[in-house]
């Protein structure tokens, strides 16, 4: 049995989605991109990643996920640890967090954890 190979980018994976979770994660995607606009988009572990320095690997990364009755954000184990107070009406693993689909997504603090994100990577000199 051949595996499915990765999709190559964000609208191969969006179309890969129920519809109920394709705007959700567009929206998810546009939060991430206003927060950090110099992000490269990339396809990692077969799903959306931002690259938030050039080049960057999986730990310089932010990366979402479409699932049935939710969307996944990937941030970093540092970032969930951060907003543990905010999040608490969210189930959050290690380094992730999961939002309903159902509920609209948390906006400012999407953006407010991945410009941590970025403090985190870059601090200030």
């Amino acid at each position: 049995m051949r595996a499915t190979p990765p999709p190559p980018d964000f609208t191969t994976y969006l179309s890969k989605q129920v519809p109920a979770v394709q705007p959700v994660l567009v929206e998810l995607r546009k939060y991430i991109l206003m927060a950090a606009p110099n992000a490269t988009e990339l396809i990692n572990y077969g799903i959306p990643a931002f690259a938030l320095v050039k080049g960057g690997n999986r730990d310089q990364q932010i990366m979402i996920a479409g699932y049935r009755h939710h969307v996944g954000m990937y941030p970093h184990p540092a970032v969930i640890a951060k907003f543990g107070h905010e999040l608490a009406g969210y189930k959050t693993g290690k380094g992730s967090v999961q939002f309903p689909i159902n509920y609209p997504l948390p906006q400012q603090l999407i953006m407010d954890m991945v410009r941590y994100r970025l403090e985190i990577l870059a601090p200030p000199c």
